[in-house]
């Protein structure tokens, strides 16, 4: 079998049975097609690799300077092909099995404080007032930091969502996952002005996109809404450059869990399928605990 339709055969695999997004086939398929491409130099390629010179590969990686993210990420798509490729059959071992990665340093997830968060509604909702753009910023932002939704879960939110008076909707995430979130009064009052402005006549079926556009997708990209929430950020006042869609999402736990959520009830509201991944916000708030009794506490004292 040849690299390329090996890859497919993965990727064809990852989608029908572990339910795979779009976004994250499309990461699978840059990083083997990039090691096949390492690896074609020499006369095996990606299908008869040995961990010798997948080794090199990953040595070449660091070489060039490529972040320990990037290359965890590259080995870990190289592992799941490979298993994948030993499980079918398709080759008789596993030369990932004994692979080294790099070292993962913990880091804690930029947040913003409730300040910072008032203000970018504060402003989202001025400028709702004056364009059919400002309109659908307000209810992106209000829906983001009252739901905590991943950015692609955000703009692909169906127009059910904002018909009705039900405090809580739907929604399928990673792996194909329900889970069911709350949506606060400014939130939905929100949604249902930007609805009242694009579907006057409540024609539009309910599993339209709510925040539709052009292309092939059919709702609004990813991509626009990060770049229009730094021009809000930056029109409120706020460090545009530390603003994305994922800070917000981070808020939205972070301050949860500051006011006393259970942290199984924010992995819930999140979909983390692993509570390990929630507790990295605990951290955060020990951190913010730690810096308040130094900053006033009257024995705290430097060094």
């Amino acid at each position: 079998m040849r690299d390329r339709d090996a890859i497919e055969s993965f990727l064809e695999m990852m989608s029908a049975e572990r339910g795979a997004s779009q976004n994250t086939l499309d990461a699978y398929r840059r990083d083997l097609e990039e090691a096949a491409t390492g690896l074609g130099k020499g006369a095996s390629g990606l299908m008869g690799a040995n961990r010798d010179e997948l080794e090199q590969l990953a040595q070449g990686m660091a070489k060039a300077g490529l972040a320990p993210a990037t290359r965890r990420r590259r080995l870990s798509s190289l592992r799941q092909f490979y298993r994948f490729l030993f499980s079918d059959n398709l080759r008789g071992d596993n030369p990932t099995a004994t692979l080294a990665s790099p070292a993962k340093a913990r880091s804690l997830p930029k947040t913003l404080s409730m300040g910072d968060v008032t203000a970018l509604l504060t402003r989202a909702e001025l400028e709702a007032r004056d364009s059919l753009a400002g309109l659908r910023l307000h209810a992106l932002v209000e829906t983001l930091y009252a739901t905590g939704l991943r950015v692609s879960e955000l703009v692909a939110l169906p127009v059910r969502v904002a018909r009705g008076s039900a405090d809580l909707f739907i929604v399928r995430g990673k792996g194909g996952k329900d889970r069911m979130l709350p949506l606060t009064g400014p939130a939905r009052a929100a949604v249902q002005a930007w609805l009242a402005q694009i579907d006057p006549d409540g024609m539009t079926h309910e599993a339209a996109p709510l925040f539709p556009a052009d292309g092939a997708s059919g709702h609004l990209s990813r991509q626009v809404f990060a770049r229009e929430l730094k021009g809000l950020a930056a029109r409120a006042g706020l460090a545009a450059a530390d603003l994305s869609p994922h800070v917000l999402r981070h808020a939205f736990a972070t301050h949860l869990l500051e006011n006393g959520a259970d942290l199984r009830v924010v992995q819930q509201l999140l979909g983390h399928a692993d509570i390990s991944t929630t507790q990295i916000y605990t951290h955060v708030l020990a951190e913010r605990l730690a810096a308040l009794v130094k900053s006033h506490h009257p024995l705290a004292r430097d060094g």
